[in-house]
């Protein structure tokens, strides 16, 4: 009897167990993918045709691909996706004390084309990979939104929301400089080998910026959407793939923690009023708040221009990946992004 007992409760355990791919992704069969199969899937395919100009999507629901479109193997550029990989990237070394979220940028010895202003240099690392650190110099690669910047020198470091790649270009650099590892070798590393990733090309990776306008270079990305769901899934296992703890839970809970709330991001940058979308920011994450639908509770994203997205629910166990390949000159509007991100979940039928 007490046999019985045990197999029955490692049965139990194992019901609600996450299933994670090998080299290649597993896919739902017809019981496991029941909730998404429905007319919002179709009207969702028809969306993606012709509405968007999306270039490969996946959704995966417990470690299982349950709808895909396009792509999913080519590499391309991945935009400001490349922050939120960055993020992950920072855990181990801010709990092993070689980054320490606490200096500042004069004392990391940062300085740049134009010189930093006083008030500046008492940025910290924190308010660099929080978009908080009041520095308000040209980025020498563009993708920030400083057409919204308040004036240079007039906010304190730490009280104010700016999406500025200035920040996003000098946290790669306090990474390389802290560590003496560069970004990409700590990808490979870190995360394209533990997770299996498929189409990783370390060759394909190469930093870009002008620096005449700022001496921080960006460090660019090219994934493709399969091992870009790998991300999110790890994500959605807090840190961890299969047995191996890749990035530690308490760094998974600092990365999603809300630095800046939705309401003081929609004051400082009112881009996505009326989206439909709240969003709240992390450490280079952004975070979806003040949503009525559960299937949205506590999901987060990586988001990039063009159509770039790595999205997790973690209410409905799932992940989403996109992207618009950046070589064809094409690109959705914001709207259009924030439609895919919901229009995805909304496929999900909760009583299911």
């Amino acid at each position: 009897m007490r046999l019985i007992v045990i197999l029955f409760l490692l049965f139990s355990l194992n019901i609600g167990a996450q299933t994670f791919p090998d080299r290649v992704w597993h896919s739902a069969n017809e019981e496991e993918a029941r909730s998404w199969q429905n007319d919002k899937a179709q009207a969702f395919r028809e969306y993606l045709i012709d509405s968007t100009k999306v270039t490969g999507l996946m959704i995966v629901h417990k470690g299982k691909v349950v709808f895909d479109f396009g792509d999913l193997e080519e590499l391309s550029y991945i935009a400001s996706c490349r922050k939120s990989v960055l993020s992950m990237l920072y855990g181990q070394y801010v709990e092993d004390g070689t980054i320490d979220l606490d200096k500042t940028i004069k004392e990391l010895g940062i300085d740049d084309v134009e010189g930093i202003l006083p008030i500046e240099e008492k940025a910290t690392v924190k308010d660099i990979i929080s978009a908080r650190s009041g520095v308000y110099h040209p980025e020498g690669y563009p993708g920030g939104m400083q057409e919204y910047a308040p004036e240079r020198g007039s906010v304190e470091p730490g009280s104010y929301w700016l999406y500025s790649n200035w920040d996003f270009n000098v946290a790669g650099y306090i990474f390389e400089q802290e560590t003496g590892k560069n970004i990409y070798d700590e990808v490979e590393r870190q995360l394209a080998n533990p997770l299996h990733m498929q189409d990783w090309d370390r060759s394909a990776q190469h930093k870009q910026g002008n620096t005449k306008i700022s001496k921080y270079l960006a460090y660019p990305m090219w994934f493709s959407t399969r091992d870009m769901a790998r991300l999110g899934l790890l994500m959605l296992n807090k840190g961890k793939w299969k047995d191996v703890q890749v990035v530690s839970e308490s760094w998974m809970d600092e990365m999603l923690k809300t630095r800046t709330t939705h309401e003081e991001l929609n004051s400082n940058v009112p881009v996505f009023e009326g989206s439909g979308v709240n969003y709240g920011y992390g450490y280079m994450w952004w975070l979806w708040q003040d949503v009525d639908d559960k299937r949205f509770e506590g999901a987060y994203s990586a988001k990039g221009a063009m159509g770039q997205n790595i999205t997790v629910y973690p209410a409905i166990e799932t992940v989403l990946a996109f992207k618009t390949k950046a070589a064809y000159r094409r690109a959705n509007p914001s709207q259009v992004r924030i439609n895919v991100a919901k229009k995805a979940a909304e496929i999900f039928e909760m009583n299911q």
